[in-house]
């Protein structure tokens, strides 16, 4: 096998993409990966997942010092925020990362080939006029921005996720256009570190697609912390200049529109599935009307040893979805069984507190007709959240009302993005609200609120 032919050719080094990449090689075959970015880890590591959690982070300490520390007896002086130096530690924290997978490539024998690639035939990569062969190629192309018609993204004034990450200097006013998880992140660092924040949503409500409950409580929270919210209107002009940028506002339904003016805006109504310049209509390989590439139940697309993974393909945009995908992805093509059940996906908000979801909506399982009991606890109950003071949000558990089967978890807490795999696993299984119920959680932690909401569910908590 020459230098230029591969088992497997994976395009895009996102967590979908060098994860599949790994596990191919660990399974014997020889991989390389496609990847333009001057590091690996893709949208991710770079400019996604872990910046924005190491934003996330040092704003919530801050936070935590300027309105906490006193209550807890510490006194201090009061806290400022050194910008320049909170980017260095999120630039260093990313620059860890895309390392650690460079070695995980030298590691595994993984080439990494630098440029965009183009795929020119079913078994055929062109990497910046390099031509590869593979038995097999993997696209894992993940997603990108999405924006609004009549608003320019100039990453200055108007900026999407990626241009918030790199501010630099605290805007006094933003207007995040989206109150989905992108925006609602990203507005909580900022508003934590001074900023005037105000949520345009154009549904009535936050968090579309999470428990209705949950999405209710977190809305509360934030408006205590001094965001505001605009629901149920849209945007339908933003003008910048050096200094402001002047937007319109309307209701969804229509009405009279309504000025405003912020620092900064944040775009953050989405993301799209990348598929640009890869040659796949050249190829034949069949899309779908929102642009991503079409799979059967093994990845496949409808050419031949071509495939896709994560979120350039239907289902949540998540990057735990698409490392799971790249396994499974891995064995199948090593000619093993893989497994994925998409019901079992956590999803989780990084604002504080928390919010994690897995399983079925309270609005999916009426729509089904299923019969259900609902089991809730709250943190202000639990002495381990008392003794942190991170009392604010509770746990809800839905169980099968014949068979006490759990069918999903909806959490809005400190550490709620922990807790919710207590589920995960118990689902995994085909558990029950009593299993989870009847097992010994150690006092005093968080985790026993996922253990009194199990019991509300089958019979009686004990705390409340």
């Amino acid at each position: 096998m020459s230098e230029k032919n591969y088992d497997v050719i994976v395009i895009g080094s996102g967590p979908g993409g060098y994860v599949c990449a790994i596990k191919c090689a660990q399974l014997g075959m020889k991989v390389a990966v496609v990847e333009g970015r001057e590091s690996l880890g893709g949208t991710c590591l770079n400019i996604g997942c872990i910046p924005s959690k190491a934003m996330l982070h040092t704003s919530e300490r801050f936070a935590e010092s300027v309105n906490h520390f006193e209550s807890m007896g510490i006194d201090v002086s009061k806290p400022k925020v050194n910008l320049s130096n909170m980017m260095k530690h999120k630039s260093n924290v990313v620059d860890a990362n895309t390392k650690g997978i460079e070695f995980l490539f030298k590691k595994n024998k993984i080439d990494w080939l630098k440029g965009w690639g183009k795929i020119t035939a079913e078994d055929t990569v062109d990497v910046s006029g390099e031509v590869y062969k593979a038995k097999n190629i993997v696209i894992a192309t993940g997603s990108d921005v999405v924006s609004l018609p009549n608003i320019e993204i100039d990453e200055k004034r108007i900026v999407s996720s990626t241009g918030a990450l790199e501010l630099s200097e605290i805007p006094r006013t933003m207007v995040l256009i989206g109150g989905g998880v992108i925006g609602l992140e990203m507005g909580a660092v900022w508003s934590r570190l001074g900023t005037k924040v105000t949520v345009v949503e154009f549904m009535d409500r936050i968090l579309p697609g999470m428990d209705l409950d949950c999405a209710k409580e977190m809305q509360k929270i934030l408006e205590k912390s001094g965001v505001e919210f605009k629901l149920s209107s849209k945007v339908t002009s933003a003008k910048a200049d050096k200094k402001h940028v002047d937007l319109t506002v309307e209701p969804a339904a229509g009405g009279d529109a309504e000025k405003m003016k912020a620092d900064v805006v944040l775009v953050a109504v989405g993301r799209k599935a990348y598929t640009d310049n890869l040659g796949l209509a050249d190829v034949g390989v069949e899309m779908d009307d929102r642009g991503r590439v079409v799979t059967g139940d093994c990845f496949e697309t409808n050419i031949d040893g071509i495939y896709a993974i994560g979120d350039v393909i239907a289902g949540p945009m998540l990057a735990h979805k698409a490392e799971d995908e790249g396994v499974v992805l891995a064995e199948m093509l090593a000619g093993q069984t893989g497994h994925i059940d998409y019901n079992l996906i956590p999803g989780v908000v990084y604002t504080y507190p928390e919010v994690a979801s897995i399983g079925k909506l309270e609005e999916q399982l009426k729509e089904e007709g299923v019969e259900y009991n609902v089991g809730k606890f709250p943190f202000m109950a639990n002495g381990r959240a008392r003794a942190m003071n991170a009392t604010e949000g509770f746990v809800k558990i839905l169980a099968d009302k014949k068979t006490d089967k759990i069918l999903g978890c909806h959490i809005i807490g400190a550490e709620a993005g922990t807790l919710i795999h207590e589920v995960a696993v118990i689902m995994e299984f085909g558990g029950s609200a009593e299993d989870l119920a009847r097992t010994c959680h150690a006092h005093p932690t968080l985790s026993e609120v996922m253990k009194e909401a199990a019991l509300d569910a089958f019979d009686k908590p004990l705390h409340i």
